[in-house]
């Protein structure tokens, strides 16, 4: 469930931290859902039970996780903390909107860059790199570049 990069200068709980709360946010582990014991997640990934205890705790103190005295560690309802992380988003976007009108960006250019890929790109669209529409997107785009490259020879040729 939880991969650590060693090769990473964060320290081990805070990349626990951050893979469960995109397991959380994600909806991979429901709310109410039973977390791993502090024991067992330790032995999986081969790391000491404080780093474990430690990134919970954090969890906890974030609003991701809740304690049960005796019973562990459940995934609580982050439904109003994704209502604020949208909101926060908005008011983001509405701010980038309008520094791109001050800097002279159209509205079609906005659009054509939210569609066209730039934001598919950032957000690791649905469609990753090995996925059947991408590898039929990757031929289309070489076979434009390979006649690209045909037509110039072609001009090249006609010079001569």
């Amino acid at each position: 469930m939880i991969v650590l990069d060693y090769k990473d200068r964060r320290p081990l709980y805070e990349q626990v931290v951050e893979r469960f709360k995109e397991l959380i946010i994600k909806g991979i582990l429901p709310e109410d859902m039973q977390m791993p014991s502090v024991r067992n997640q330790a032995m999986q990934l081969s790391i000491n039970p404080n780093t474990i205890q430690r990134a919970y705790s954090e969890l906890e103190r974030q609003g991701f996780i809740y304690s049960v005295k005796g019973k562990g560690s459940f995934v609580a309802n982050i439904g109003s903390f994704l209502d604020g992380k949208k909101e926060q988003w908005r008011q983001g976007m509405n701010s980038m909107i309008l520094e791109g009108y001050a800097i002279g960006i159209s509205r079609k250019e906005m659009e054509e860059m939210v569609a066209g890929g730039e934001m598919q790109h950032i957000a690791g669209q649905k469609n990753g790199p090995n996925s059947e529409q991408s590898k039929g997107q990757q031929q289309e785009e070489q076979k434009k570049r390979q006649q690209q490259s045909e037509g110039q020879e072609e001009r090249g040729m006609d010079k001569l």
